[in-house]
C-alpha cells in the first residue's frame, strides 16, 4: 500500500452537498475518507459540531480505528434569510453556532489529532468576503471563519500542520435549492458571475483535494466562484418580496 492510500481523512458534513463530493473526490484519490455527519444522516460517524464532546469523540474513533487522522474538512453549514433588524437572536445563534463555533470546534480538536504533515480545510463562502442583504449571520460567520483559519494557519505551522478554506460561489446543493426555487434569484447569481455559470460539487472537490496535498500552502482562502467575487452579490430581498408579497 502506498503512502497516498494510507493517509485518513475525515469529511464533516460528508452526507451531502459538497461534502459528499469531497469525500467522493478524496476516496477517488486513494484516500480512507470517512464521512462524518448529523445523526440520522447516511454517514459513517455521526456528530454534531455545535456539541464539543460529539466532535472530539467522533475524530477520537476515526483515530482510534485507523491509527492516525491526515486531514479534517468541515462542511457543515446552514443558513437563515432576515433582516438585522428583525431576526431572532435565536436565528443569529443558530446559524454562528454551526457555521462559526462548529468550525472552531472541529479545528481545535483536529489540530490535536493530526498527525505531523496534516491539514485542515474549512467550506468558508463567497459571503466571506461580499455581504448579502439578509445574510447578516451567514456572512458574518464565514468572514470570522476566514480569518479564523488564517490565525489557526499560524499557530499550527511550527507542528507542521496547514491550515486554509475554500469559499465557494453559488454551488447548488441542498444548502442552495430552497433559494434556487424563488424566481429571479439564479439568474441574479449568474447574471453577476463572470464565468456565466453555477459551480459543481465536483470543483470544490478537486480544490479541497488540491489543498489537502499542497504541502507549502497554509492560511488560504481560496475563492472558486466563477469570477462573482469581481461583481455584486444578489438583492435576495428584493426577490423574496416579489415573489411573496
Amino acid at each position: 500500500m502506498d503512502a497516498t492510500t494510507e493517509r485518513v481523512a475525515v469529511v464533516v458534513g460528508g452526507a451531502s452537498g459538497i461534502g459528499a463530493a469531497v469525500a467522493a473526490g478524496l476516496a477517488a484519490a486513494g484516500w480512507h475518507t470517512v464521512a462524518a455527519d448529523l445523526p440520522g444522516t447516511d454517514a459513517e460517524v455521526h456528530l454534531d459540531v455545535t456539541d464539543e464532546g460529539s466532535v472530539a469523540a467522533a475524530l477520537d474513533a476515526v483515530l482510534a480505528d485507523q491509527g492516525r487522522l491526515d486531514v479534517v474538512v468541515n462542511s457543515a453549514g446552514v443558513s437563515t434569510l432576515g433582516n438585522v433588524v428583525d431576526l431572532a437572536a435565536e436565528e443569529w445563534r443558530r446559524v454562528v453556532d454551526v457555521c462559526l463555533t462548529g468550525a472552531f470546534l472541529v479545528l481545535k480538536h483536529a489540530g490535536q489529532r493530526l498527525s505531523a504533515g496534516g491539514s485542515v480545510i474549512s467550506l468558508s463562502s463567497l459571503n466571506a468576503r461580499q455581504p448579502g442583504a439578509g445574510l447578516a449571520p451567514y456572512c458574518a460567520a464565514k468572514a470570522g471563519l476566514s480569518m479564523l483559519t488564517q490565525v489557526a494557519a499560524l499557530e499550527l505551522a511550527p507542528r507542521g500542520i496547514r491550515v486554509n478554506a475554500i469559499a465557494p460561489g453559488l454551488v447548488v446543493t441542498p444548502l442552495t435549492q430552497p433559494a434556487m426555487e424563488i424566481p429571479g434569484i439564479e439568474d441574479d447569481y449568474l447574471e453577476n458571475t463572470p464565468l456565466g455559470r453555477s459551480g459543481r460539487p465536483d470543483e470544490i472537490a478537486a480544490a479541497a483535494l488540491y489543498l489537502a496535498t499542497a504541502d507549502w500552502v497554509t492560511g488560504e482562502v481560496l475563492d472558486i466562484n466563477g469570477g462573482a467575487h469581481l461583481m455584486r452579490y444578489p438583492d435576495l430581498n428584493k426577490h423574496v418580496l416579489a415573489a411573496f408579497s
